[in-house]
């Protein structure tokens, strides 16, 4: 016997249903659990996926509703989403940090070697160098020095966390088809009442995922603060957090269902690495 519930509608870092612990309710989003309800109150220390199925509504580029795409995304379930989630966010946050912030202490700056004055009969503190931390150009106390700051996490746990911030923000996500082609010249004004004929507001931020970008649309859309013009190498998980609204275009919808869908296995692509790698011995050996 298997159990449905609706799932979270809201997205951002301060709104995210997967960031709260009381349901919020949205008809368009279906999570579908795959195992028997008995199962999930006995103490498992690995707990099922689940598939999250939405259903998005197609604009044309004139604003007209055409039709209906579906979306079935991995999602962690409720009791591991926020973790899951809070890893890969602080992953790839302290992995953008480059650790090269150094200072010298009171032993590296140069000089100081010389007693500035004599022990007694000064009337002053006593003082042996002129390099201590407590005068200008001296040492610091306790100062950064370089570090590595990156922490691991699995390819699975990572893909996860995407895939499970991607389930919780398809109620604040529309597609549209593919626009590259739309745009004969840069022009940003163009493309911001193409956004507000697709019910976006250019105040709010936004994410657009789309599997190329032209150089009309990437010079339209770049003086736009609150958008980001994302592909499937740039997908990030900070940017799906942060945006209000996200936009995908079919071919985009196709590379999610693929890539995190419920029916992906990483295994098949670690598979498909080995054998690429023997191709490439065998060639050159021979």
């Amino acid at each position: 016997m298997a159990l449905s519930w609706t799932s979270h509608p809201s997205l951002s870092f301060f709104s995210s249903s997967i960031f709260f612990t009381t349901p919020l309710q949205n008809p368009k989003s279906i999570i579908t659990f795959t195992k028997p309800l008995s199962s999930y109150h006995s103490p498992n220390p690995n707990p099922p996926i689940r598939s999250s199925l939405s259903t998005l509504p197609i604009f044309s580029f004139s604003g007209e509703k055409i039709g209906e795409t579906s979306i079935d995304l991995k999602s962690a379930p409720p009791e591991t989403a926020r973790a899951v989630v809070h890893r890969g966010i602080v992953t790839d946050q302290q992995n953008k940090r480059r650790g090269t912030a150094s200072t010298l202490t009171r032993g590296e700056v140069r000089g100081g070697g010389v007693k500035p004055y004599a022990q007694k009969k000064t009337g002053k503190a006593r003082r042996g160098s002129q390099r201590t931390p407590l005068r200008p150009g001296g040492g610091v106390i306790f100062g950064p020095k370089p570090r590595d700051w990156s922490v691991k996490i699995n390819r699975k746990e990572k893909r996860l966390a995407i895939s499970t911030a991607l389930a919780s923000a398809m109620a604040n996500a529309v597609v549209v088809e593919d626009f590259l082609g739309e745009f004969e010249r840069p022009k940003t004004k163009e493309f911001i009442a193409a956004m507000r004929r697709w019910g976006l507001d250019p105040k709010e931020k936004a994410m657009f995922l789309v599997t190329e970008v032209s150089d009309n649309v990437r010079l339209s859309s770049r003086n736009i603060g609150t958008l980001k013009m994302l592909t499937p190498r740039t997908l990030n998980l900070f940017d799906i957090l942060n945006a209000d609204k996200l936009v995908f275009t079919r071919a985009a919808v196709d590379y999610l269902n693929r890539m995190y869908g419920y029916d992906y296995d990483v295994e098949d692509e670690y598979e498909g690495e080995g054998e690429d790698d023997g191709d490439d011995e065998e060639e050159v050996e021979g």
